[in-house]
């Protein structure tokens, strides 16, 4: 890795690292020249259950060192305020400063909404959601002490882990499907309030074999249609089809992309619009009635097309990041 590349002399934080999409995010990272935190609380159940370990993690840094990267491991809950604060410090401590915050760390607590608990809702809400404000509100703070150090911009890369089952629901994903929501608002929230500090802040909705989807995509071919190991064919779900556009978002060539959602998987990067009025209709009155709204609203919804945002939501639930 003697060699320049778009991330040299950066140093990157890859949350939820230890293995899947986490695990290709921080390689390629490193493979571009940063160096890399890799963060993990290593628990062996995609639920977040079961003891903390850090061998996940350590695996990932040693793998990193062994190709001649920079890498250190992480054990740490981002869903905890304090153990974020120290995973940014640990970033500055061992690198001298923080350039790239990959959010990804995630579980899945997959129910029903008539059947969810209160702590199934939480615990998916508190590590997506919160933990994805955690390390952002320090590294947020981080980039802006030294921009003003600086007197000027700073390089600071934000990539969050969103998810296509907030973009058109998921039945049985109410928690995982509100939190991927929310990442996108806090992410163009963080755009705008970022950006004049020389930080982007964009938001990426994944398709990706991992322990995460390992259900899902069962009968998707892990070798393109029809082919087998040794055939030359690539896993079209492989987390690989990620990670260069991490890296992409990561570097100082995309400064002119903030506040952005992109689909990507298997080859294919969809830029994703913010929502626009579809129709739009005025009073004659002063005031709407029940009866103007349902001679205007019911034959409107009676004649459109299927919502095909609405209608893709078995396929595009596949998207679990």
């Amino acid at each position: 890795m003697a060699q320049a590349t778009p991330l040299e002399g950066l140093t990157a934080i890859v949350t939820g690292a230890g293995r899947g999409l986490g695990r290709a995010e921080a390689v390629e990272l490193a493979r571009l020249g940063a160096a890399v935190v890799v963060n993990d609380l290593g628990q062996p159940g995609r639920d977040g259950t079961g003891d903390a370990s850090a061998a996940p993690a350590e695996e990932v840094a040693a793998e990193i060192r062994a190709a001649g990267g920079r890498a250190v491991a992480h054990l740490g809950d981002v869903a905890d305020f304090a153990q974020a604060r120290a995973l940014v410090q640990r970033a500055v401590e061992t690198y001298g400063q923080l350039d790239i915050l990959v959010n990804n760390a995630g579980i899945l607590r997959d129910r029903m909404v008539f059947s969810m608990s209160e702590d199934e809702w939480d615990s998916v809400i508190r590590v997506h959601l919160k933990g994805h404000f955690n390390t952002t509100h320090f590294a947020a703070a981080h980039w802006r002490a030294r921009a003003k150090a600086a007197g000027g911009p700073v390089h600071g890369r934000i990539v969050n882990t969103s998810s296509e089952a907030f973009l058109a629901g998921s039945a049985g994903q109410p928690n995982y499907a509100a939190a991927k929501g929310g990442i996108v608002g806090l992410t163009t929230s963080t755009a705008l309030a970022l950006a004049k500090y020389g930080v982007t802040a964009n938001v990426i909705c994944p398709r990706a074999r991992t322990r995460m989807t390992e259900d899902v995509f069962a009968g998707v071919p892990a070798h393109g249609e029809g082919g087998a190991p040794g055939e030359g064919k690539v896993d079209p779900l492989a987390p690989e089809h990620v990670s260069p556009l991490v890296g992409y978002l990561a570097s100082p060539a995309a400064a002119q992309v903030n506040g952005q959602l992109l689909v990507v998987h298997g080859g294919m990067v969809a830029i994703v619009e913010r929502p626009r009025i579809a129709a739009k209709f005025d009073t004659v009155k002063e005031s709407f009635s029940y009866e103007e709204l349902d001679g205007l609203l019911t034959p409107y919804y009676a004649e459109r097309p299927p919502d095909e945002t609405f209608a893709a939501a078995e396929v595009l639930s596949l998207g679990r990041g």
